[in-house]
């Protein structure tokens, strides 16, 4: 069913992935430019790429099993946005000027909490429908 917990938090991931990248800088160059989402290419496709598998994984919401996976592939883009964050923050943090990392790195992290606690509902909602077969 739509009503469960699991497609709110998908639906923040699908919020936080799609909308908040573009509105908040991920970091700032050493001569004060904000840097947002929409200024890289790969990091703008992998956030609508996030957006879009969280969507889906709202649609398909009969299908638990497809949901859990689809949501683990959606863990591990943000796992990489995450780990292209980092290597982007110990770059930045070698430069003869001072950068600032922006709030937007964080973006990931959220994600990441949000996903795990979905698939955590996802499961319990898939052992909660096995244990009500055994009774049959």
């Amino acid at each position: 069913m739509i009503q469960r917990i699991q497609t709110v938090y998908l639906f923040f991931v699908m919020l936080i992935s799609g909308i908040l990248p573009f509105w908040v800088n991920l970091w700032s160059d050493a001569d004060g430019t904000a840097i947002f989402a929409k200024n890289d290419i790969l990091v703008s496709g992998a956030f609508y790429l996030s957006a879009f598998l969280a969507l889906i994984a709202i649609v398909i919401y009969k299908k638990r099993k497809n949901q859990f996976v689809l949501n683990r592939l959606n863990l591990i883009l943000n796992l990489f946005l995450l780990g292209f964050f980092v290597y982007r923050s110990l770059n930045l943090s070698g430069e003869t000027t001072v950068s600032e990392k922006g709030i937007g790195m964080l973006i990931p992290i959220i994600s990441i909490v949000l996903l795990v606690l979905a698939n955590r509902a996802i499961k319990k909602d898939e052992d909660l429908v096995k244990s009500v077969d055994r009774l049959r």
